[in-house]
């Protein structure tokens, strides 16, 4: 029974790196090397791809016994990347009007950073009930929640084009849930915060050269 338990455990571990490379990588290369988005994307998805090629190999050598001629090794790195490229550009641009509380809301959601819209993406195949509550804002938007403007908000497009913060509702949600879905973006290298004055919500964000400490 242990052995299967840790087995399970090995084969879920296998299945998440690949998202957690994905992710991860761009993150670093947003953060450390301040690389424009797509390129932040583009070495988030070469390491995914490098992994799943260490994958692959492996499970063709298990079968065959062999390391595979340089044909196979090809076809693989084709695999590899056609997984990734393909996963990517699906959760990058794709997302279900279940999942935004308005209409409103979807429109804008190509202004967001893809790395933010990859990472929602990727939680939304375990939590099909995650709803966007907000994602771009206008300074005056503050004035109609009667809310101080804030001047450091991430809400607003930064100087890379893109909307760098989102929130996520958590009222009528579990704290496990709630939980849960905190500790993955942390996991995931973006910022978070529960907020609870409008309406309860977990402000999910990402790092703004612009707005060096901005929420």
């Amino acid at each position: 029974m242990k052995k299967i338990f840790f087995f399970l455990v090995r084969l879920v571990l296998l299945l998440v790196l690949p998202f957690i490379c994905l992710i991860r990588g761009a993150v670093f290369g947003h953060d450390y090397y301040e690389l424009a988005p797509w390129l932040a994307i583009l070495l988030g998805m070469g390491i995914t791809a490098l992994l799943l090629i260490l994958y692959f190999s492996f499970i063709y050598g298990r079968i065959t016994g062999k390391v595979g001629s340089a044909r196979s090794f090809k076809l693989r790195i084709l695999f590899a990347v056609f997984l990734v490229i393909g996963y990517s550009t699906y959760a990058i641009v794709y997302l279900s009007d279940s999942n935004v509380k308005s209409p409103d809301i979807k429109s804008t959601y190509s202004s967001l950073h893809p790395i933010l819209r990859l990472s929602i993406s990727t939680v939304i195949f375990i939590d099909k009930s995650l709803l966007i509550t907000d994602g771009k804002r206008q300074p005056e938007d503050y004035k109609k929640m009667g809310l101080k403007t804030n001047r450091q908000s991430l809400h607003y497009v930064q100087s890379d084009g893109y909307v760098h913060a989102v929130d996520i509702r958590t009222k009528r949600h579990g704290e496990f849930r709630n939980g849960f879905l905190k500790l993955y973006f942390k996991l995931m290298g973006l910022n978070t915060l529960r907020h609870v004055g409008t309406e309860d919500h977990l402000h999910i964000s990402l790092s703004s050269k612009d707005k060096p400490g901005g929420i």
